[in-house]
Formats: C-alpha cells, structure tokens, sequence
C-alpha cells in the first residue's frame, strides 16, 4: 500500500480537498458529476507504482469548501487550472471521467500546454436528444422526489445490475453514503446544468494533446457512440470500448480499464 497525503489547497474561492498519492510524472484524476476523488479508489495505487496521482474533490462537493455552485465546464476547469498553479504543476497527464472528461476537453483545448497526455472517460463532446432528455428528467426528480430518490436513479443508471444488486442487501445503508455526500440542492443543480450545457463538438478537431477515449458498450448515461464521436473528432486519438462495465466502468470493470488506461499513459 503505498501512503496518501492529504492537503487542503486554496484556489482563492475555495479551498479543495487533494490526495497525493505516489511518486513520478504527475497525473491528475479528475470525477465525474459526484466531483468526489474517492471515485477513483480502485484506480489510486495501481496508478501510483508510476505516476505521482492527484484526485481533490470538486468545489462544493466532499471534504471541500461547501455551498459552492458552479458555472459550467469551464468553471470547472479553471478550478483544476488554479489547483495545478497552487502545487506548482506546470504540466500533467489527466484522465477525466464524464464531467471530468468535459473539464478535460476545456484544458486540452484553452491551455494544452498544462496537458501531457488526456484520457476522456465514458465523457462526451455535445449534448443529443437522449443526453438532454435523460439528464431533464434526473433534474425533475431531484427537484420533485428529493436527493434519495435522484441518487437511486442514479446509481441504477450508472452501475451494472450485477455489480450493484450483490452489494444492496440493505438498500437504506446502501443508500446513506451516497446521501450524505450529497452537496446540496443549489450545487447539484449547477452541476447538472454544466452537462446540459458543455457543447464543444465544433472544436474538438483542434486539441493536439494525445487523447485516449475510452468507454463501455453498456454505458446508459453516455452511451458509446459518444466516446467513438470523440475519437472520431480528436485528431490521432485512441478509442477503446470495454465491453462491460456501464457508466461507472472505473469501478465495475476494474482491471481491464486500469490495463487500457496505463497502457496509454505508458506508452
């Protein structure tokens, strides 16, 4: 087991939750829409034998400064932009899982000389009817039903029936993690409104940084024609289809993404 240390680093609006965890070449991990860096538990020390890694939870999310809203992608990656500056990280290797992978897209794009390689995740270029009407439709619940309701939804959504129905043998403890990291209405709202609105099909052909897409061919939440669109745009990009695994693939299919992603970053 190789040991984490833990940091709380100011961004100047907010102080990020960081986990450091190995030594080498810095490589950054960055969630998805639950913006928490124990999503990546099953990645951490597999990626540490080589690389110095880096998960922090996103503002208003996790152990990080609460009740902070965000403003779209973009914002996101500014986040992850003043993150770098405060470690003094001039350069890094990303891997970004669905909104992490939007965040991914911003950087490569506005400042891809942060960016060694980038690992896009289960993630998507732009919204189609199925990607608007699914996330229209968590919004309403979330507002209608409440968070346990979003969340088990959620998680039914994202998790192969396989993989979750062993672990729910209890479903109101199963449930009451997942509760308690909820960040609030007002910031879980704003960061369903960074998926409705990320759209970055018409620049995806300019990024230049060595792009892996990577997915799953039973993903509900963005489905694999999404990764193979952002392959097909991504000049010289890698795309690699895992054949099970759903949305949360880092976790249901462990070691065949581990395998594809280090392969990618080692090469």
């Amino acid at each position: 087991m190789i040991d984490s240390q833990v940091q709380k680093i100011d961004v100047g609006d907010a102080e990020i939750h960081t986990e450091i965890t190995g030594t080498g070449p810095d490589l950054l991990l960055v969630a998805g829409l639950g913006g928490r860096g124990a999503f990546w538990t099953n990645q951490v020390q597999a990626f540490a034998r080589d690389f110095r890694v880096i998960t922090f939870d996103h503002r208003g999310c996790g152990a990080s400064t609460p009740d902070k809203v965000v403003y779209g992608a973009e914002h996101m990656a500014k986040d992850v932009l003043a993150l770098m500056d405060a470690m003094n990280i001039a350069q890094t290797s990303l891997v970004g899982h669905s909104t992490g992978g939007a965040i991914g897209q911003h950087i490569a794009l506005d400042h891809p000389d942060r960016l060694n390689k980038l690992v896009l995740s289960c993630s998507w270029a732009g919204p189609d009817t199925y990607l608007t009407e699914l996330f229209r439709t968590r919004r309403e619940i979330l507002i209608g039903c409440g968070p346990l309701a979003y969340l088990t939804m959620g998680t039914y959504l994202a998790m192969p029936s396989a993989v979750l129905q062993p672990q729910m043998t209890s479903a109101r403890k199963f449930m009451e993690d997942r509760l308690a990291a909820f960040p609030g209405l007002e910031v879980e709202l704003s960061r369903i409104n960074a998926v409705y609105t990320h759209d970055l099909r018409s620049r995806l052909p300019d990024i230049a940084v060595q792009t892996l897409c990577i997915g799953s061919r039973d993903d509900q939440i963005t489905p694999p024609g999404f990764t193979e669109e952002m392959g097909a745009l991504i000049p010289g990009a890698q795309t690699h289809l895992l054949d099970y695994g759903g949305h949360f693939c880092p976790i249901a299919s462990t070691e065949k993404y581990n395998q594809r992603v280090l392969a990618f970053l080692n090469e």
